[in-house]
């Protein structure tokens, strides 16, 4: 951005990378809870494997979230990279520092968020 110094450049790219690094962290440390669920009746009954299935879609709705917040990460430094960061995919306008501050991965000004 024009009127931001590198640092202000690099302090984004450091948070970037720091919420990259702990969403993946969490997600390696979550990788069991949305494994498959047994099915024998024997072992657990059936209100457990049907609360066991219920945190099962939850974790893999987790992951999928987890994910996609990665490539935003991802598309943001991508953006830093080609000098493009910082300015709103729609308008071509900057996009506010306090928008960017609490979403460094944000592509749209206030204006046009969806």
């Amino acid at each position: 951005m024009d009127d931001w110094s590198e640092t202000d450049i690099a302090s984004f790219r450091a948070n970037l990378l720091v919420l990259k690094s702990d969403l993946e962290d969490l997600q390696n440390v979550a990788k069991d809870a949305s494994a498959p669920v047994e099915l024998d009746q024997q072992s657990v009954g059936r209100l457990s494997r049907m609360d066991a299935m219920q945190s099962q879609a939850i974790a893999q709705e987790t992951a999928r979230r987890r994910q996609l917040e990665v490539r935003k990460i991802d598309a943001a430094l991508i953006r830093i990279d080609e000098g493009e960061y910082g300015y709103c995919a729609a308008c071509g306008e900057a996009i506010q520092r306090g928008r960017l501050e609490l979403d460094p991965a944000a592509v749209t000004c206030v204006k046009h968020a969806k």
